[in-house]
């Protein structure tokens, strides 16, 4: 049987905690130690792909995703199903560079969430129509993964809490949560915690009601770790502030997202708090600027930052992948 790659998703339904400059750097990194990657935007505001492609070819993208022999977009493989006229159309990747493929995302993947709404629905009747539906995305990524030999899966999903990112993080086999230091993002790792409990019970209830040979979600994705980020240094030392709001993040990790989701199965998160800091994020200010402005990882900067400050950059991404990438084969 052909491996399956694993899927991450680097998601907190909080808005402006860095997800997808996370997920270039570190999908950059992976690739920098031999892994092959693959970079799904399904987010609608297309962030990832205008991050990672130049806006002429993103326009073109856009512009022919309707198109039935040109589109290369999500949108472009998932139309038939949420329009209802056909099952997934297969559709090649973007190739970034040597290992490193993107599945551009589109402005109208909108409408397809639309769909799943009543999708979601159909599964609970058992029909069937539900169930391809709910696991379309995942198809279309297990067809390119398998065609790419690709070894990991990153998907960039939009900051909300919505049907398409249930279908999303219920694919996923780990979870890894962004938090900027703010009080916002510590007061919405309740919501996060118990929002993934729901739909992880939910999906218990789903895959019990599936008729046989019917292509699944994995259903359980466990949380990995959390990367506490975008903290100033001052002489070297982070802030005050982010001391502070350090120690409440740790403390809403271990209660909301640690306590709820191994109420449900001990192996969805660590025993402890202490396992799940993956690393930690400083704010890199202009250096993150250029970086998306230039497309590339922020090591990768022609046109700011020094020459040390992006050697940092560089081996704090490192180490985080190495980091994920043991925690994510421990299982």
């Amino acid at each position: 049987m052909t491996r399956r790659a694993k899927r991450i998703v680097i998601y907190n339904h909080k808005g402006g905690v860095g997800k997808t400059t996370l997920t270039v750097n570190i999908a950059a990194a992976f690739v920098s130690l031999g892994k092959r990657v693959l970079l799904v935007d399904s987010d609608p505001q297309c962030n990832l792909t205008a991050y990672s492609i130049e806006s002429n070819v993103v326009d073109d993208l856009l512009d022919t995703s309707d198109d039935e022999k040109k589109g290369r977009t999500v949108w472009s493989a998932l139309k038939p199903i949420s329009e209802g006229t056909g099952n997934v159309k297969t559709i090649r990747p973007y190739e970034l560079s040597s290992n490193l493929f993107l599945l551009p995302g589109d402005i109208r993947l909108s409408e397809f969430e639309i769909s799943l709404t009543s999708l979601w629905s159909e599964c609970v009747q058992r029909r069937i129509r539900g169930f391809r539906g709910v696991t379309a995305l995942s198809s279309l990524v297990s067809d390119i993964a398998r065609s790419q030999d690709i070894d990991y899966i990153f998907y960039d999903a939009g900051p909300n809490i919505g049907p398409l990112n249930k279908a999303i993080l219920l694919d996923c086999d780990e979870l890894i949560v962004p938090a900027a230091c703010d009080l916002f993002s510590v007061r919405a790792l309740k919501t996060l915690g118990h929002t993934l409990s729901e739909w992880i019970k939910e999906w218990e209830i789903i895959d019990t009601l599936a008729p046989d040979d019917l292509y699944l979600l994995n259903g359980k994705p466990r949380f990995l770790g959390y990367i506490p980020q975008r903290f100033r240094v001052y002489r070297g030392e982070p802030s005050a502030a982010y001391t502070s709001y350090l120690s409440k993040l740790e403390k809403n990790v271990e209660s909301e997202i640690i306590a709820v989701l191994r109420k449900i199965d001990t192996t969805l998160a660590p025993r402890s708090v202490s396992e799940t800091m993956l690393g930690q994020i400083q704010d890199f200010g202009a250096l993150a600027n250029a970086a998306q402005n230039e497309g590339v990882p922020l090591w990768k900067v022609r046109g700011a930052g020094s020459k040390e400050q992006k050697e940092s950059a560089r081996q704090t991404f490192l180490n985080l992948s190495k980091q994920i990438i043991k925690r994510a084969q421990s299982v």
